[in-house]
């Protein structure tokens, strides 16, 4: 497949999608891995603040909280309830006071919160998916949501989402951002020796490029990294999941993300001895009954697993192993596998020389994944003189494409700092790799 052939399948967008450090959420302050216990000196620490603000003349405390929402107010929807949640949730650490007044328990919840500008650093490794609501679509289009790992102080992941259209000529919009930013609200946590699974709700009348998901577990503490969302299908019911890697700052892991609106979602970890590893991704339905995945084992080749619970994942058959010299380093996958009529494709990234990552495509049997039927010579994307700079230089990435009539809608990473879109035509795509 040579540059002239790819010309004339793959269409490169211009849609770039930059990361901008004035997007803000407010978080808890020092506390970023709730519930963990504070130790004895943050604990003192933290009665030492409310000692102070319990001891300020009432107008002056007054004055002190309008002074905190002229300089905030505008920049966070329902500060003042998020501030008196924050209170109520160290409750558990304050010593015995005389009650607060509203006032006070404000402004004590401010003083444990912080700004966080999520996405200071990076917006990169999109994966995409058809919109759950299609009613705002106009005749021929087709809704997405498009989720993306975004970076900020101390290189935190977290995942964010945008919307947008794909037009029938194959031209991909993406709406506007929100102003405002905000994290969900935790309404259920429950521990097992594996680890937390937590149920997160957003507000339905927030914008959904407003929800960003932020660690909340142990084992996320450093990072929710590259979410491979997949539309998918158990007889008429519809999920959207994604496997993602939850970075304690020590360890990794696979853990699993569910939600059927993009408003509620479910975190659970992932178990057995395939889940140790990061890049896994999951087929859209079941194959003769029982789940799939594509991951990679050993650092260097992929594997195709079965499983007959969503949630454990053991040892898999390996089914591609570095061939080109643009994938010696290591292979991966890049994100889950797209049904077409002709078998499932499978977008690959490969690392070559100087650790230059690239985009390539695979096709597996529908009925047997395990046997591969066509494999690109070549990468279908690689870095362009214009895509070459930034935080980690020389590398396109995707957590996930998806079919749109007889194109595949590539969003693609570019040099782990922004966020491009390309769009590939199917059967030229497949004649290339034929030949």
């Amino acid at each position: 497949m040579d540059a002239v052939s790819k010309a004339q399948f793959l269409n490169r967008q211009a849609l770039f999608l930059r990361p901008d450090p004035a997007r803000v959420v407010v978080r808890p302050f020092r506390l970023a891995t709730e519930p963990r216990e504070l130790n004895p000196s943050d604990s003192r620490r933290a009665n030492h603040i409310v000692e102070r603000v319990v001891a300020l003349d009432p107008d002056v405390a007054e004055s002190q909280l309008i002074d905190v929402l002229d300089n905030f107010q505008g920049r966070h929807r329902n500060l003042l309830e998020k501030f008196e949640n924050r209170a109520d949730e160290m409750n558990r650490i304050f010593e015995t006071h005389v009650p607060f007044t509203l006032t006070q328990r404000q402004l004590i919840g401010a003083y444990f919160m912080h700004e966080y500008s999520f996405e200071a650093s990076a917006l990169f490794n999109p994966s995409i998916v058809s919109h759950p609501d299609q009613s705002s679509a106009q005749q021929g289009d087709r809704r997405f949501i498009l989720s993306l790992r975004a970076v900020g102080e101390g290189h935190v992941s977290s995942l964010t989402f945008r919307s947008g259209s794909i037009a029938a000529d194959g031209c991909v919009t993406v709406d506007p951002t929100a102003r405002l930013a905000s994290i969900p609200k935790i309404m259920k946590r429950s521990a097992s020796p594996e680890g937390d699974h937590v149920e997160v709700c957003f507000k339905a009348n927030e914008d959904i490029s407003e929800r960003v998901i932020f660690p909340v577990t142990e084992s996320q503490s450093n990072g929710i990294e590259d979410a491979r969302f997949v539309e998918f299908g158990d007889g008429d019911r519809k999920t959207y999941l994604a496997t993602y890697t939850a970075y304690s700052g020590k360890a990794i892991r696979s853990e699993l993300i569910e939600t059927q609106d993009f408003v509620s979602f479910k975190m659970s970890p992932l178990l057995g001895t395939a889940a140790q590893n990061k890049g896994m991704a999951l087929f859209p339905r079941r194959i003769d009954n029982k789940y799939a995945m594509i991951g990679r084992q050993d650092n260097e080749n992929l594997y195709l697993l079965y499983s007959d619970d969503l949630y454990r994942w053991e040892q898999g058959q390996p089914i591609l192993k570095p061939q080109f010299p643009w994938e010696f380093v290591q292979i991966g996958n890049c994100g889950s596998p797209i049904e077409l009529d002709e078998g499932w494709l499978l977008l690959t990234h490969g690392v070559g020389p100087v650790r230059k990552y690239s985009i390539g495509a695979v096709l597996l049997d529908k009925v047997n994944p395990a046997k591969v039927l066509a494999r690109a010579r070549e990468p279908l994307v690689h870095p362009d003189p214009s895509e070459r700079e930034g935080y980690v230089p020389n590398v396109v990435y995707t957590c996930g494409a998806m079919r749109y009539h007889d194109l595949i809608i590539l969003p693609y990473a570019v040099s782990d700092t922004f966020s491009n879109f390309a769009t590939i035509r199917i059967d030229a795509l497949l004649r290339a790799m034929a030949d």
